[in-house]
This record gives structure tokens, C-alpha cells and sequence, in this order.
């Protein structure tokens, strides 16, 4: 009954969450409650401030701080990213990913080959790293190439992609670049106008540290010229029109906000902001070293991905090896909540081809840890020895 709890599972949505965030969203239900933009008295009015707020803090946090209202609000990141792709691409445009990306790229790609005949290139990455070489991505460009997305950081191994490389490349092509930031925004330094992203999708609810049901899309200003709406609706203004408004961010925010979420966020955000995300960052690899330097010397066990601190973030799958074959992935995380206390999360991620890089899918897939900014250097400890217990001990229950 003394046993801790340790919460590692922040690739799927952080916890805790800095207390700020929930006294935010307490005082807009208690004290104000009414939806930004549909009113004008006092509580709609400063609704709608804060939500403005929170689009400065985000525009700041990625390197745009002159174009707020260029941060669209989306459900999540798969929202945000149908919203990019469907917006973006035409029959018979030919669009590419990596064999890394989420099924929230990868499942909207092939639901387009019916739907518009959209023709893909999934471009293979080194199988021991899952990292992509720029110049791949470069090959797969065709004419009719109208889209290049790729995930940042994977959610399967940690693997951190080389974005600005490729955001020069498809600069240099006049491709739109579409960035799934899932697991990087708000854990490392991430810059738009550095890295030449035209289009970034983020969650709330994971680095940024807001509640479930949040998210956002940020698109450079002239990109929104190149989209068109997937979804059309009331906004607030230019209500005497039936068609959408064309500005921003009116063009894509159809219906009422989550403003209750999206205003909890804001203090996610500020949170960060005060911290700085480069010491938030330095902390995250101090816990990526402690995990390396405490799995290394576990026999049988491997963690998926880069072996080192460089070109990775806080997110490791691992897989244990003993008596001639593999230990099912869900047995252990069971275990390990069990007998440790540990919460991690096993299968196969909703990343069906980086498994299959990885050629982890016979398996069930891996057994994932990842960090957030509560973890401790301590707490990474404990888990690593966690682990070597249970090669120690006797095997994981079938």
C-alpha cells in the first residue's frame, strides 16, 4: 500500500498539471462562463481576451509572435493535422510522409487514395535510429508533390527528426511542410521561422501541459490562401453572411470554443514561458541520460531507437529478451504497475510502421516510458532498477 505511483505516460497526455491550470479553469466556471465572441457584455468580452492570450503565448512559445491569430484551435493534434491535409490537398496530388509518422497522418493519407486518389510516399528511415535522411525526402518529390508532413519527434522511440533540413528542402520546392510537434512542443526548443514550417500541429494536453480536448494548428501566414475549410459554420462575426469569413482565425474555427480547455492551456503555456523551455529541455535530457546510463547494463533489454542522448526526446519503448523470445509488452507494463507502482503504456502506439521498422509488431508491440517536467532524476532511477528486478526475477506472467 506504500508502493508510489509514477506516472510515465506522458507521450499520451501529461500529468500532473502545473495547479495554475486548474484554478484558470475553475475561475472561468465559476466567474465568467460565457463563450468568447458571443456577446458583448463584460463575461463574453473577457472570455474572449484570454483566448486571445493564450493565441499570444503559443504564437510566442513557437517563434511567431507577430502572427497570433495565425494559431488556429483544433480538438487535438489529429484534428489539427485533418485540418492541414484535407485542407491542403487535390485530386491526384501526390503527398509524403515517414515510415515513423502517427496513424493521425497515415490514416487520413490513405483514406484520401480513395477518396481523391492521392498517391503517398511513406519514406523509409534507418531501421536501428528510425531517423529519415533529408535527401530520401528530397528523392519522393514529384510535380505533383502538395504536401510534405512528418512527425518531430516519434511516440514509439524518442527518435527526434531533422525538421529543418527537410523545411529547407520543401521550401526550396514550394512544398507546404506540415510538422507533427506531438511530442516536442513544449519539451524542447522549437522555432517555425528557423525550422521553415508552414504548418505546425501541436496537443494541449501533452508537453504544453493544458487538459484533454485541446490543441492547435498554427499555419504561416499565405499558406491559409492555399487551403480550403473542411468544416464551415457560425463564428461570431459577419453573421449577416452565409458563407465563412475569410480571415483568420475565423476561416477555420467554426462553432463555439472549448474555452474552458483552451483557457487552462493559456496557463500551461504561461507556465513554460516562465520556466523557459531551453531549462525545461535541460531537465528532459538529464532524465534521457539517467535512462540510458540505468538500461545499459540490463541484460536482455533493449529500448527502440537512437542509444544516446543526441537526436531523441523523453519517450522510450522496451523490449525484454529472455529464454530464447520476448516478453509480452502488456504483461510487463502490468506488472510493472503492479509490483512498481510504474504507469506506462505497451502496443503499438497507433504507429503501425514504425513497429514494423522496428520489427517489433509480432510482438504486440513495446513497453513505453516517457517523461514529463514533474519526473525526477530519482524517479527515472527507480524505474530503471524497476527493470533490471524484473529481468532478475522470474519471468512476466503470459
Amino acid at each position: 500500500m506504500n508502493r508510489p505511483r509514477i506516472y510515465m505516460d506522458n507521450a499520451a497526455t501529461s500529468f500532473p498539471k502545473p495547479a495554475a491550470v486548474l484554478d484558470a479553469m475553475t475561475r472561468f466556471a465559476t466567474d465568467i462562463g460565457a463563450s468568447p465572441g458571443r456577446g458583448a457584455y463584460a463575461q463574453a468580452i473577457e472570455a474572449g481576451r484570454l483566448m486571445h492570450q493564450c493565441r499570444e503565448r503559443l504564437a510566442a512559445l513557437i517563434g511567431d509572435p507577430r502572427h497570433p491569430e495565425h494559431i488556429i484551435f483544433t480538438l487535438n493534434t489529429t484534428d489539427a493535422l485533418n485540418m492541414a491535409i484535407r485542407g491542403l490537398l487535390r485530386e491526384g496530388d501526390h503527398a509524403i510522409t515517414t515510415a515513423m509518422d502517427h496513424n493521425s497522418v497515415l490514416r487520413p493519407y490513405h483514406a484520401l487514395t480513395e477518396q481523391i486518389r492521392l498517391s503517398t510516399t511513406h519514406v523509409k528511415v534507418d531501421p536501428a535510429t528510425g531517423l529519415v535522411d533529408p535527401d530520401d525526402i528530397r528523392a519522393a518529390i514529384t510535380p505533383r508533390t502538395k504536401l510534405i508532413a512528418i512527425v518531430h519527434g516519434s511516440n514509439v522511440s524518442g527518435t527526434v527528426q531533422p525538421i529543418g533540413d527537410v523545411g529547407r528542402i520543401a521550401r526550396e520546392h514550394n512544398i507546404p511542410f506540415l510538422v507533427d510537434a506531438a511530442q516536442t512542443l513544449g519539451h524542447m526548443p522549437l522555432n517555425v521561422e528557423r525550422e521553415m514550417i508552414d504548418l505546425l500541429a501541436f496537443p494541449g494536453h501533452k508537453g504544453l501541459l493544458g487538459p484533454l480536448g485541446t490543441g492547435g494548428l498554427y499555419i504561416r501566414p499565405g499558406i491559409e490562401k492555399r487551403m480550403r475549410t473542411v468544416r464551415e459554420g457560425g463564428t461570431g462575426s459577419l453573421s449577416e453572411i452565409d458563407r465563412q469569413p475569410d480571415f483568420m482565425p475565423d476561416r477555420f474555427e467554426p462553432g463555439s470554443h472549448n474555452a474552458i480547455g483552451i483557457i487552462g492551456l493559456s496557463e500551461g503555456v504561461a507556465w513554460i514561458l516562465d520556466k523557459t523551455v531551453e531549462k525545461l529541455w535541460a531537465h528532459e535530457q538529464g532524465l534521457i541520460r539517467t535512462m540510458i546510463e540505468g538500461l545499459s547494463d540490463i541484460p536482455g533489454l533493449r529500448y527502440l531507437g537512437p542509444q544516446g542522448v543526441k537526436h531523441r526526446c523523453g519517450v522510450f519503448s522496451i523490449v525484454l529478451e529472455r529464454d530464447g523470445g520476448h516478453e509480452n509488452p502488456q504483461a510487463l507494463a502490468d506488472l510493472l504497475e503492479r509490483d512498481y507502482g510504474l504507469l506506462t503504456r505497451a502496443g503499438i502506439h497507433c504507429a503501425p510502421m514504425a513497429h514494423a521498422t522496428f520489427r517489433t509488431t509480432a510482438l504486440g508491440g513495446a513497453t513505453r516510458l516517457s517523461f514529463g517536467p514533474f519526473l525526477t532524476v530519482q524517479d527515472v532511477r527507480y524505474a530503471t532498477d524497476a527493470l533490471a528486478q524484473v529481468v532478475m526475477g522470474s519471468s512476466v506472467p503470459a
